[in-house]
C-alpha cells in the first residue's frame, strides 16, 4: 500500500474512533437525574401507601372495640337473664297457694267459699 492509502486508513481509524469516544460520552451524558414530576409522584405514591396502611389499623382498631362492647353487651344479657329466672322462681314460690292462704290468716281475712271464684293458668 502506498503511503497516501495507509494515511487515508489511519483517518478512518481516527474517525471511527472519535466517534466511538463521542457515543461513549453521550451515552454518559444521558445519565439523569430524578425529575420533578417523577419525584412528585413517588411522593405522592408514598403518601397513598401511607393512607391505605392508617386506614386498615383505623378500621381494625375499631372492629376491635367494636367486639369488646358486643362481648360487654352481651356478658350483661347473660346476667339480666339470670336475674330474670331466678325473679320467675321467687314469683312462683310466692304465688304458691298455702303461702297465700296463710298470709291472708294473718291480716285476718276468712274464706267464703260463695265468693270465691277459681281461675285457671
Amino acid at each position: 500500500m502506498s503511503n497516501l492509502a495507509v494515511k487515508i486508513q489511519q483517518q478512518r481509524q481516527e474517525q471511527q474512533s472519535q466517534q466511538q469516544v463521542q457515543q461513549q460520552t453521550v451515552v454518559i451524558r444521558k445519565n439523569r437525574s430524578i425529575t420533578l414530576g417523577e419525584k412528585f409522584l413517588f411522593v405522592l405514591f408514598i403518601a397513598g401507601v401511607v393512607l391505605a396502611a392508617v386506614s386498615m389499623i383505623s378500621n381494625s382498631v375499631a372492629a376491635y372495640q367494636t367486639n369488646v362492647e358486643i362481648q360487654k353487651l352481651e356478658q350483661k344479657l347473660e346476667l339480666q337473664q339470670k336475674t330474670n329466672s331466678d325473679l320467675q322462681v321467687e314469683v312462683k314460690e310466692l304465688s304458691n297457694y298455702d303461702r297465700i292462704w296463710t298470709k291472708a290468716k294473718e291480716m285476718g281475712l276468712t274464706l267464703e267459699k260463695n265468693n270465691v271464684k277459681v281461675i285457671q293458668e
